[in-house]
C-alpha cells in the first residue's frame, strides 16, 4: 500500500481510467453543519490519494473536481448517499456514474443486517480493517500517519468488493435493480440536502 498525501488538491496531470474508489471524511454526519475535510481516491492498484480540503485549504480544487466529475470514470463508494451529497454540497460536483457497495450488499446479503465496510472486508475478502480513527479530528491542519492509514483503507478494497457484488447481483437477479438504485442516488442526495433526509416521500 502506498499513500499519497495532498493538501488542497490532487497534483496536476494525475488521471484515472475505468473506475476509482472514493470516500470522504467530515467533521460529523450533518450534511448542513459539518464540513467536508478529506476526499480519498484509489484506482484499485494499491495506491491511495488522500486529499485534504476545506478549512485553510478551501474547496478550490480543480484537479479533484475534474476527477470526481469525469463521466467516463465510474466512482465506487461505500454508502454513496452521504459521500455524493457532501461532494455535491461542498465541491459542486455530480460524482457520477457511481456504484455503491452498501446498496449492493443490502440487495444480495439478505441473510444478515451487517453491511458495514469493516464487516464486508472481513467476511468477503478476509481483510481486517481498523476503525480506531473513525471519530478523530479530520479538521486538523495536517493529518497523522494513523489518520492517513485509516482514510486509505476505506478505498483500497472497494474494487475487490465490487467484483464480489457484481457476481452476487447477477446470481440473485438484481443487477438491473441495483443499477436503478445507483442512478437514483444523486436525486436521493439532493433530497437529503433539501431537508428530506429523514422522510420517506414515497410512503402513504
Amino acid at each position: 500500500m502506498t499513500i499519497h498525501y495532498h493538501q488542497g488538491d490532487l497534483p496536476d496531470g494525475l488521471t484515472f481510467q475505468g473506475a476509482i474508489a472514493v470516500d470522504t471524511e467530515t467533521m460529523g454526519l450533518s450534511l448542513v453543519r459539518d464540513r467536508l475535510c478529506v476526499v480519498q481516491v484509489s484506482a484499485g492498484d494499491g495506491d491511495a490519494h488522500v486529499v485534504q480540503v476545506g478549512g485553510v485549504y478551501g474547496y478550490d480544487c480543480p484537479n479533484l473536481k475534474r476527477v470526481l466529475g469525469d463521466p467516463a470514470v465510474l466512482k465506487i463508494f461505500h454508502y454513496a448517499r452521504f459521500d455524493v451529497a457532501q461532494i455535491k454540497h461542498r465541491l459542486g460536483v455530480d460524482a457520477t456514474p457511481l456504484y455503491c457497495t452498501k446498496i449492493a450488499s443490502k440487495l444480495t446479503r439478505t441473510n444478515t443486517e451487517s453491511h458495514g465496510l469493516k464487516v464486508l472486508c472481513s467476511q468477503l475478502l478476509g481483510v481486517e480493517l481498523s476503525k480506531e480513527q473513525q471519530s478523530s479530528d479530520w479538521g486538523a491542519e495536517s493529518l497523522s500517519e494513523q489518520q492517513l492509514a485509516y482514510a486509505a483503507s476505506d478505498v483500497l478494497y472497494l474494487h475487490r468488493l465490487k467484483e464480489v457484488f457484481d457476481h452476487l447481483l447477477v446470481r440473485e437477479g438484481r443487477a438491473a435493480l441495483a443499477q436503478a438504485c445507483f442512478d437514483f442516488l444523486p436525486t436521493r442526495a439532493m433530497l437529503d440536502l433539501q431537508d428530506w433526509e429523514g422522510q420517506d416521500i414515497f410512503s402513504h
